[in-house]
């Protein structure tokens, strides 16, 4: 079941393509921007790599490449996740996201499983929204 709302996040995105794996197109993503993590305000980035599959859709991963950078401390994160590109050349992933961080601030998701949307435009601007899972 859908749980509390913890994070909300706008950020920039760029694409790049990077060698495939069985003639099917492998992407790698970075992206930055800030927001709020348990309503602490925070900036965040990452790399992760998505490949398409035979139906057109695409899988992706983020492992252990995401960082949340904050005065109230800092976090790391690993996410996976399945999605599409849009008709009007964005994207759209939805999938879970596992946080670990030693500060006070973001202890309340260790060890709990998170779901996201991840919905970029057609300029690579971002929005990025997470639940943790009851």
């Amino acid at each position: 079941m859908l749980g509390k709302h913890v994070g909300s996040m706008k950020g920039q995105t760029e694409v790049k393509a990077i060698p495939s794996e069985y003639g099917m197109p492998k992407l790698e993503t970075t992206g930055a921007g800030e927001g709020t993590l348990l309503g602490h305000p925070v900036q965040f980035m990452a790399t992760y790599q998505a490949e398409m599959q035979p139906d057109g859709s695409f899988y992706g991963e983020c492992p252990n490449s995401g960082v949340i950078l904050s005065q109230a401390g800092a976090a790391t994160y690993r996410a996976t996740g399945a999605g599409h590109p849009t008709e009007d050349g964005g994207s759209k992933f939805r999938g879970a996201v596992y946080f670990a961080s030693h500060s006070e601030a973001f202890s309340e998701l260790n060890g709990k499983a998170c779901v996201y949307s991840w919905d970029v435009d057609a300029n690579g601007v971002a929005s990025w929204e997470i639940h943790i899972v009851d």
